[in-house]
């Protein structure tokens, strides 16, 4: 008599629609996560006790202690700057409405923030804010 063996059924679990699920979710946290252009620099802003929040999309002008100016992420000049704000791209936006950010180490000299308001409006921009370090 000739006996054959049956195969034994299979209990391990399939990991793949798992991995898939998974791999799915942090594909959309990724697409969906919006990050700050700030650049990577450290200031030490201003404090305000009546400061209000306002949306940092638009141009961040950054200055920092040593007089270094950025246009966003990349490095600028006093003189580049103006060249700079007139290349803005504005969208659906007018140059009233557009913003524009100026974040200033608190050791910045006023002439030198004032120079940066020239420029800006020279240029057209009217909705600036400063930004500054809440101390509530």
């Amino acid at each position: 008599m000739h006996v054959t063996k049956r195969p034994k059924p299979s209990s391990g679990v399939d990991l793949s629609p798992m991995l898939d699920v998974i791999f799915q979710l942090i594909l959309f946290f990724l697409v969906s996560t919006t990050f700050a252009n700030l650049p990577g620099i450290t200031l030490n802003l201003p404090e305000s006790t009546t400061s209000q929040g306002t949306d940092i999309s638009g141009v961040n002008i950054t200055v920092e202690e040593n007089g270094t100016i950025w246009f966003n992420e990349t490095e600028s000049s006093m003189e580049l700057l103006q060249t700079q704000l007139s290349q803005v791209e504005l969208g659906s936006f007018t140059k009233d409405t557009y913003p524009v950010s100026i974040q200033a180490d608190e050791k910045v000299t006023n002439g030198t923030i004032v120079k940066i308001f020239d420029a800006i409006r020279i240029n057209g921009f009217t909705s600036v804010s400063l930004r500054t370090t809440d101390v509530r």
